[in-house]
C-alpha cells in the first residue's frame, strides 16, 4: 500500500512538471532569459526613460527649442540671469507652478542664441527617436518583403532581385545620399511649390527637415535586412512542416504570411534592434554636417557642431548633447544584445 502510495506521487509530480512544461512557450523562456539580461534590462529600462521624456517634453523644459535670450549666450550650466516677467509669463512652461525657479535658471547652460541647452537636448530626443522608429520601420518592412518574396520565389527571380540588391551594396551610400540631401534642400531654396517635389517639399518643412532624411535612409538602408530575410526564408521553406503544408493544399499566400513569417519575423526584429543606433548616428551625422534638419529644429549632431568651435572654454555645448546621444545608442546596443541572446537557442543552452 505504501508503495503504492509513493507511485501515485511520483506519477502526480511527473503529471505536474509535465502541465509546467507545456504550459511555457518559446516567448516566455526568451522573456525569462531577457529579464535574467541585467545590461539588457537596464538598456530597455532608459530607453522607456527617454520615450517618456520625449513624450513630456513640454512639461519637462522651461522654454520652447527656438525661445531666444541673447543676452545670455553661451552660459554655463546651472547660471541663473535676469528675466522679465512678460517673457517668463508668456514662454516659460513652468511659469506658476512650483518649478517657476527654473525659468531664470539655466540647467545645462545655453547655446550662442542664449537658447537653453536643457530644453533643446530634450526636445532632441522626439527627433533621434522618430529617425529610430521610422528608419527601422522602413528597413524592416522594404527588406522583408523584397528578401522574402526573393527567398521564396527562387530561381530567376531570385537571381534578378539579388543582383539588384549587390549592384546596391557596391554603391556608396553616405556620398548618394549626401547628394539627395542637397538635391532636396537646393529644390527647397528655389521655393519649388508644384507638382509631388512641391508636395513633398511642403510636408519636410512641416517635419522640420526630417522627410528627405527619412527618404535617403528609406533608400538604401533595407539591404542588409532583405539579405537577411532571404536567408531565413532559405532556410524555412524546405523544412517538413513547410512541405506538410504544401501537402495539405496549402496555397503560395498562405505558406508565406502564416508558416514563414511568423518563424523568420523573430530574427529580423533583432537584427533591426541592433541596427538601430546606426540610424541615429547616422542622422546625427548628417545634422553636424549641416545636411539634417532644418534649424531650428533640435538635433544632437547639429547642436555638437554649433558647440565644437568653443569647445574650449564651453565644454558643456558638445559634451550635453554628446552625452545624451551615446546613453541613447549604447541603450539600444545594450538592449539588442540582450534581444539576441534571449532568443538564441544555442546561448540559451549555454
Amino acid at each position: 500500500m505504501t508503495e503504492t502510495s509513493a507511485n501515485e506521487r511520483g506519477l502526480d509530480r511527473v503529471f505536474e512538471q509535465t502541465e509546467v512544461r507545456k504550459g511555457r512557450s518559446p516567448m516566455s523562456d526568451a522573456w525569462r532569459e531577457f529579464r535574467n539580461n541585467k545590461v539588457g534590462m537596464a538598456g530597455a529600462v532608459f530607453i522607456a526613460i527617454v520615450i517618456a521624456v520625449a513624450f513630456l517634453a513640454r512639461f519637462l523644459t522651461p522654454y520652447g527649442y527656438e525661445d531666444q535670450y541673447t543676452s545670455a549666450g553661451r552660459a554655463k550650466p546651472m547660471t541663473g540671469y535676469v528675466t522679465t516677467t512678460d517673457r517668463a509669463e508668456a514662454k516659460c512652461h513652468w511659469y506658476g507652478t512650483p518649478l517657476e525657479w527654473g525659468c531664470a535658471l539655466y540647467i545645462a547652460g545655453s547655446d550662442s542664441l542664449g537658447r537653453d541647452l536643457w530644453s533643446r537636448t530634450v526636445y532632441g530626443t522626439q527627433v533621434s527617436l522618430l529617425v529610430a522608429v521610422v528608419a527601422a520601420s522602413v528597413s524592416l518592412t522594404i527588406g522583408t518583403v523584397v528578401g522574402t518574396i526573393s527567398g521564396f520565389a527562387g530561381g530567376r527571380v531570385d537571381n534578378l532581385i539579388m543582383r539588384i540588391v549587390d549592384f546596391l551594396y557596391g554603391v556608396p551610400a553616405l556620398p548618394i545620399i549626401i547628394m539627395m540631401q542637397v538635391y532636396f534642400q537646393a529644390l527647397a531654396r528655389q521655393g519649388v511649390s508644384s507638382g509631388l517635389m512641391g508636395v513633398l517639399i511642403s510636408w519636410n518643412n512641416a517635419m522640420g527637415g526630417l522627410l528627405f532624411i527619412f527618404i535617403v535612409m528609406g533608400a538604401l538602408f533595407w539591404l542588409g535586412m532583405a539579405r537577411l530575410a532571404r536567408g531565413q526564408v532559405l532556410s524555412y521553406k524546405q523544412k517538413e512542416f513547410i512541405e506538410a503544408a504544401r501537402s495539405v493544399g496549402a496555397g503560395n499566400s498562405r505558406i508565406m504570411f502564416k508558416h514563414l513569417l511568423p518563424n523568420i519575423v523573430g530574427p529580423l526584429l533583432i537584427a533591426e534592434s541592433m541596427a538601430i543606433p546606426n540610424y541615429i548616428f547616422f542622422e546625427a551625422t548628417l545634422s553636424f554636417i549641416g545636411l539634417g534638419v532644418d534649424p531650428p529644429t533640435p538635433s544632437w549632431g547639429a547642436m555638437i557642431n554649433d558647440g565644437r568651435m568653443g569647445i574650449r572654454s564651453n565644454p558643456h555645448l558638445v559634451l550635453v548633447p554628446g552625452i545624451a546621444l551615446a546613453l541613447l545608442t549604447l541603450a539600444f546596443n545594450f538592449m539588442g544584445d540582450g534581444l539576441r541572446d534571449a532568443f538564441d537557442p544555442k546561448i540559451r543552452e549555454r
